[in-house]
């Protein structure tokens, strides 16, 4: 029996967005809340907390596209060609951060506040596109043949405007859960206090998606409501509400790792609700990845690449978040 060549590569590309979504989110978030911060001492606190890894985050943003290309061409091409608007002003968006994130703390005082504008504004760009072309993708493309056939403004829709308000809430929250794990005093009691509404603000965003999605797209509802399905499938909303609510009591005590875990765990039950609903199929509503991949000999070439550098990603990340464990106090950084 030979291997799947096209299931194993949609594991490997998932995974890679999956910790994008896990590790460049909290980054993202610092952004978002930063407008709910005026100090700027605490500004730079927050910052320092991710000096030593934001940049290497976004590797698995480089990774999940580049083995997209490598080893589902057709799916690659389709998806920037139907969201090549919202893809460009997500890069916009982490240029403009990455840019003010160096130059904040270089600039003179009457530069200071522009470049922390811009900081958050890059994030805000960056993470409402994201989740726009994750609702455009929900809601599947025109395809015919190898190319696709909608138009340039075809993933402007109510839905996908709500999945990228969802998405600032939801990094919004690893944010916050972020900042009381490695913060402590005032900001923290502050992430404390954000971290509440914005807990609930997601569980209700997760609801209204969960109804919204089967109520438009009737093979999501045969997919999740059809026996045996639904009994495999009713673990996803039960956890949710725990977890949801589980991030709430511990919010009441005195937190610290906690809710940063449960967050992250918050976002994977929503990841695995996508791929319930979505899989097999890379380009919804009806092309498979086996249908999208490439040449067997192609995939099997480039596996041996991505099998070699993926266990050295995950090494050195872990290796620096290692190193730089630990609370970062008020005035201090990593040198």
């Amino acid at each position: 029996m030979g291997v799947d060549l096209p299931m194993l590569w949609a594991i490997i590309i998932g995974f890679g967005l999956m910790m994008y979504v896990v590790m460049d989110g909290f980054d993202l978030g610092i952004g978002l809340l930063f407008p709910f911060i005026r100090d700027r001492a605490d500004r730079d606190t927050m910052v320092n907390t991710v000096a030593p890894v934001w940049d290497g985050n976004e590797t698995w943003l480089v990774l999940g596209a580049a083995g997209l290309m490598t080893a589902f061409p057709l799916a690659y091409s389709v998806l920037l060609s139907a969201l090549y608007l919202p893809l460009v002003l997500m890069l916009a968006g982490l240029i403009c951060r990455g840019v003010s994130f160096e130059f904040r703390f270089k600039a003179d005082e009457a530069h200071r506040r522009l470049w922390d504008i811009a900081f958050a504004g890059g994030s805000y760009v960056a993470a409402f596109t994201q989740g726009v072309a994750l609702g455009a993708y929900i809601n599947g493309f025109h395809v015919s043949g190898p190319s696709y056939q909608g138009g340039a403004f075809d993933w402007l829709t109510p839905f996908s405007l709500f999945t990228g308000c969802g998405l600032l809430v939801a990094y919004a929250l690893l944010g916050a859960t972020w900042l009381i794990m490695k913060t402590e005093g005032a900001l923290q009691a502050r992430m404390i206090a954000l971290a509440r509404p914005v807990t609930i603000a997601l569980l209700v965003v997760i609801g209204i998606v969960s109804l919204w999605t089967p109520a438009v797209h009737p093979q999501v509802a045969t997919r999740w409501f059809n026996l045996p399905n639904i009994i495999f499938f009713s673990p996803v909303p039960v956890l949710t509400l725990a977890t949801a609510f589980g991030i709430l009591a511990a919010l009441k005590r005195e937190p610290h790792v906690v809710p940063f875990g449960l967050a992250l765990f918050l976002l994977f039950l929503g990841y695995s609700g996508l791929l319930i609903s979505l899989f097999p199929n890379i380009i919804p509503p009806s092309v498979s990845l086996w249908d999208a991949a490439a040449p067997p000999q192609s995939m099997g070439f480039a596996l041996v690449g991505a099998l070699f550098i993926i266990p050295i990603i995950l090494t050195y990340t872990g290796w620096s978040y290692y190193v730089f464990r630990g609370k970062v106090k008020l005035g201090e950084g990593y040198h």
